[in-house]
């Protein structure tokens, strides 16, 4: 203070009363810039507030519009240059990107009890999705998403049919039951789920082509809470085109597609008598996948996932076989991820669980019970067809792009069938007369129960296989039973006491267990 008052040639009075005057501007300074900065974060065009948006909006070489330039604001593109933080689950200041390239609900209790496991193993916190709507006006399209904090999000789009993907890893959804069955706009319907571990996936069916007009994600009120908003304009079928498809390899599938159908890699088993026989227990769908929707949003993963749980539980208790299952949880898995599964396991049965709903009000009323599948080249009937197009879509409804498939031509299915060991479609008629005579002594089953179609998931060389329709959804007294924990009971005994006839009668024909 006595060399301030020299060297300023005042009095002390005057140098502290100086001094004072700084720190109070100091102070207001900084207030004012605190202010300001929470009037933009929650001001309604308030900047983007995450790693990145990447939004997919021209195939490589095709004709489809650039985004918007509403989607990347010119400071977010400086900004989308500097690298991810190391540790994602502390809060950044993040950007948003376009890399400028071209239903029915999921979820429920299921998919919020999946998330919820996976939050409470993982790494890193995940963020919560807490609304997701649709929103139309003029001739644009809006889809409206919060969420309790941010993550980097990819979009792009599909065709055959018309699909936008929306991928954001580390999320559970905390979503209403039965959410997204009713669209608007150019959104007919949308979904969502696990599509793998720690990556989340909302499918958005389009009523025909459309383009990613703009996407954000802003922040939304105080705290890390964060809103997305995607605008949707239609285009022409030339200016879609294929769509744009995933690109990175946080967009692709859960697993790497084979280049070929999975039967063909079968690897080659070296059977032993001592062996207990391995069965591997298939609920259909699952994760973004929620199969058949039914009364009261009743969900066809949900139904089979806890089916084929008492079947485990059962099996093992007979201490007779070994025991797996594709899925243990609500998650996501192709049909080729599934076939692969069972020969790698070297499965001696492969059971697959799934349930049916008919949308037509007037039959829904009159047609349930089960039904048994087994694999032939050609449908048994019409109906067969039918139910198997309807689940070789699976892969289709999480957001898989079905060109994947296409090598799956009636030259490749010649082959596959000329491949398929006699005996093995054999024993997958003598499990399906020994299944069907046990379910129809404790659950009703279907006018014609037993059937056969080309279900891919069926299409395995070795395991003898067959597919059960446990009943219909859409039937109100087939709904109330499926929901019955007594129910689901019977049905896994009846299961169960099938599984045992079969392999009592494949060991007295040949003396071991294994095929």
């Amino acid at each position: 203070m006595r060399w301030l008052c020299a060297v300023c040639g005042v009095g002390a009075f005057c140098v502290s009363a100086a001094l004072h005057m700084m720190l109070l501007c100091s102070i207001l300074a900084v207030s004012v810039s605190f202010q300001a900065s929470v009037a933009i974060a929650q001001g309604n065009g308030g900047k983007s507030v995450f790693d990145t948006v990447i939004v997919r909006n021209r195939s490589s070489g095709g004709s489809g519009s650039p985004a918007s330039p509403l989607a990347i604001p010119a400071e977010e593109k400086a900004a989308a240059a500097v690298p991810e933080p190391a540790d994602k689950s502390e809060w950044a200041p993040l950007s948003g990107q376009n890399r400028g390239g071209s239903g029915a609900a999921s979820g429920g209790s299921e998919s919020r009890n999946a998330g919820r496991r996976a939050e409470s193993g993982g790494a890193h916190p995940m963020a919560e999705v807490r609304e997701a709507r649709v929103s139309a006006e003029g001739g644009k399209t809006q889809f409206h998403m919060s969420l309790s904090s941010g993550v980097r999000v990819e979009i792009f789009t599909l065709a055959n049919p018309y699909r936008v993907i929306i991928d954001l890893p580390d999320v559970v959804f905390h979503l209403p039951d039965g959410i997204g069955q009713k669209g608007g706009g150019l959104i007919s319907a949308f979904r969502y789920g696990l599509f793998a571990d720690r990556k989340g996936r909302i499918v958005i069916d389009a009523t025909g082509p459309v383009r990613i007009e703009g996407a954000k994600m802003s922040t939304s009120g105080r705290g890390r809470a964060v809103k997305l908003e995607m605008e949707l304009v239609s285009i022409t079928a030339a200016e879609f085109g294929a769509g744009t498809g995933a690109q990175t390899s946080a967009a692709a599938a859960p697993a790497e597609p084979a280049s070929r159908p999975a039967i063909y890699d079968d690897a080659v088993r070296s059977p032993s008598a001592e062996k207990k026989p391995l069965i591997l227990i298939d609920p259909g769908h699952g994760g973004i996948d929620p199969g058949a929707v039914g009364i009261n949003s009743l969900l066809e993963k949900s139904i089979v996932l806890e089916v084929a749980r008492r079947i485990e539980k059962r099996l093992k208790a007979t201490a007779r076989y070994r025991v797996a299952m594709t899925r243990d949880r609500d998650v996501f898995l192709s049909l080729d991820q599934r076939v692969k599964m069972s020969s790698e396991l070297g499965a001696d049965l492969f059971v697959s669980l799934h349930a049916d709903s008919l949308e037509s009000k007037t039959f829904a009323t009159q047609v349930r019970g089960a039904t048994v599948y087994t694999l032939s080249e050609r449908a048994s009937d019409e109906q067969a067809r039918l139910m198997a197009e309807k689940e070789n879509a699976s892969d289709q409804a999480a957001g898989i792009d079905s060109s994947t498939f296409s090598i799956e031509n009636a030259e490749v299915r010649s082959i596959l069938f000329d491949l398929m060991k006699r005996e093995t479609s054999n024993f997958s008629t003598d499990f399906s007369n020994l299944l069907l005579a046990r379910l129809k002594q404790s659950v009703s089953v279907s006018r014609d129960p037993q059937r056969s179609a080309a279900f891919r998931v069926l299409k395995q060389t070795r395991a003898p296989s067959v597919l059960i329709e446990l009943g219909y959804l859409s039937n109100e007294a087939d709904a109330k039973l499926m929901r019955q924990a007594e129910w689901q009971g019977k049905v896994a005994q009846s299961i169960v006491a099938a599984i045992d006839a079969f392999f009592d009668k494949r060991t007295v024909r040949t003396g071991r267990s294994r095929p």
